[in-house]
């Protein structure tokens, strides 16, 4: 399956306009991006629930922790408990705001979580929470 990070990427710029310039793009494996420098945000649509694997999941999580400055903050959107099990042919890791507080670990605190029933193009709703954590690091 094609990456279509690039194609995402360039339709948000698209719509964002003008204020795009004010954003770092990234397009990485996020298993394998080592940061040069720290971020305020990092915000994950729909990626982290792809890592089924443990090791993608803790290398994940040491991206995050090494990117983000002491005070920044997370929002991470994956499948809900009730949401699909499979996406785009692939299986997926579904997760609540306990489950996903507790695969980030102790680096992190919870904020808020919210749920979201996102309506795909074909119709179909698809599940979705969304959590916001501030890194803890000081």
């Amino acid at each position: 399956m094609p990456d279509v990070s690039e194609n995402a990427i360039a339709t948000a710029k698209a719509r964002m306009g003008e204020p795009t310039a004010m954003v770092k793009w990234i397009v990485a494996d996020v298993t394998q991006w080592e940061p040069t420098r720290r971020y305020d945000l990092w915000h994950d649509r729909a990626a982290f629930h792809f890592l089924t694997e443990a090791a993608d999941r803790t290398a994940y999580v040491e991206s995050l922790t090494s990117a983000l400055r002491p005070g920044g903050h997370a929002i991470i959107g994956t499948f809900a408990v009730d949401g699909p099990e499979r996406c785009s042919g692939l299986s997926v890791v579904r997760y609540d705001a306990e489950l996903l507080s507790a695969t980030l670990g102790n680096a992190f605190a919870f904020v808020e979580t919210r749920r979201h029933d996102h309506r795909t193009p074909m119709g179909s709703v698809q599940r979705f929470q969304f959590s916001m954590r501030p890194t803890l690091r000081a």
